[in-house]
């Protein structure tokens, strides 16, 4: 895409119009600033132009551009939309087959992170109450809602999550979340710097310590920018599939009579009990896999040991470690809480009566025990600990045919008045 000088900020295009010094030329003292700001702003106006929305790009970058090269009658708007229907649709589909394979891991973990199990050996009675009706009784629970909810979890989740990004990181002028190819790089505090200047901090009285503020202030922006971009996917992403997993948990017919006796509007309904612990839950899983996980690869794997490889068992080693260390504790909310809601006949839940009657029963044993974190290890990782390998390394091979199909549909049934932006 060509951007025209006109286009840039006022202080880019001066950067643009005067050129960088040439390579044995001392040059003025500004020109690497004025070099860095052209660079960035160019880098703004390429990856946030979409036709989905004026400031994303959820499929950024296309690997496939080349194979469209000979067929300017396909737009880049179409382009656009079709990468991100392709992956959306990708991690629906891995999302959906993973929870499936695993349900009676699901199903142990559940009840391992409930009040149905205490005392000592809590995964054994776990796994005896998940197989109590038979080998096949966890796949018995899962119902055609559980399939939607799977699959719109999975799909919607990153989307939503890059939505939240891209919007945040422009509206407070913050680097976005390393993504694809990015990972593979590294950090540059440059960036930060240059950021936290603008917003005020010249630097002429003490310098170094102008630039540490600067720094830092980004650091923090950026910090508090990435966990609401990972909160607001965890409510979408809860939004979709809690009511579904409190059926799981419940069972199909027992669920339904709770439902049916709890006196509920259309919206919590539609939700679900324990609504809350699930979006803390999941927002902590989606910070996991979005934001910890590439940056901690990015910045701290050598350049070369970087691969698939590598790139999956970090993240599984991220997930168990750190993710579902903190959401076992919400898991385990959750299930407390869904019990108190169906011991109660359907009554809204009191949060602060289940962590408090969790206390006085187990202590913190009520919430995290090894064998709590372990099952929920076993529930989660293979879906979500694999999912920044699976959507960064596997999903993007399928794409250049999938690219070149869309383009040939384009050319046998798409409209000649569309034209292609420069």
């Amino acid at each position: 895409m060509n951007i025209a000088v006109s286009e840039l900020p006022a202080e880019a295009g001066r950067a643009a119009a005067t050129g960088p010094a040439m390579p044995g030329e001392a040059g003025p003292p500004a020109t690497a600033d004025r070099d860095r700001a052209t660079a960035r702003v160019v880098r703004r106006h390429t990856n946030n132009d979409c036709v989905l929305c004026p400031i994303v790009v959820a499929a950024r970058p296309v690997p496939s551009l080349e194979d469209v090269e000979a067929a300017p009658t396909m737009p880049r708007q179409m382009l656009d939309s079709a990468v991100v229907l392709y992956r959306s649709v990708g991690c629906g589909l891995w999302g959906v087959s993973l929870r499936c394979i695993g349900m009676p891991l699901e199903k142990i973990a559940l009840i391992a992170n409930s009040s149905q199990v205490s005392g000592a050996a809590q995964l054994t009675q776990a796994v005896r109450l998940t197989f109590s009706k038979g080998a096949l009784s966890p796949y018995r629970v899962i119902g055609p809602a559980s399939i939607v909810a799977w699959f719109l979890q999975y799909s919607s989740m990153s989307f939503v999550f890059q939505l939240a990004d891209s919007a945040l990181s422009l509206g407070l002028d913050v680097e976005r979340v390393a993504y694809g190819s990015e990972i593979s790089g590294s950090s540059s505090g440059h960036e930060d710097s240059e950021q936290g200047q603008r917003r005020g901090f010249d630097g002429e009285a003490n310098p170094a310590r102008a630039a540490a503020t600067s720094v830092a202030a980004g650091a923090m922006l950026k910090l508090a920018k990435d966990v609401a971009a990972a909160s607001v996917a965890g409510i979408v992403e809860s939004a979709v599939s809690n009511r579904a997993e409190a059926q799981r948990y419940n069972g199909l017919e027992r669920f339904r009579s709770l439902e049916l006796r709890a006196a509920q509007n259309r919206l919590s309904r539609f939700l679900g009990p324990a609504f809350a612990a699930s979006v803390t839950r999941n927002s902590v899983m989606t910070y996991s896999a979005f934001v910890a996980t590439p940056a901690l690869y990015r910045d701290h794997v050598p350049a070369e040991r970087k691969s698939s490889s590598s790139l999956f068992f970090f993240g599984l080693g991220v997930n168990m470690f750190a993710g579902n260390l903190i959401a076992v504790t919400q898991q385990t909310l959750w299930g407390r809480a869904l019990d108190s809601w169906a011991a109660s006949g359907g009554r809204p839940i009191s949060y602060s009566t289940v962590v408090r009657e969790g206390l006085r029963s187990e202590g913190a044993a009520a919430f995290i025990t090894p064998s709590k974190w372990f099952s929920r290890v076993l529930m989660n990782a293979p879906a979500e600990g694999t999912l920044s390998w699976f959507y960064n390394r596997l999903l993007p091979l399928g794409e250049p045919s999938f690219v070149r199909g869309v383009n040939a549909a384009y050319q046998q049934l798409g409209s000649p008045g569309m034209t292609t932006r420069s």
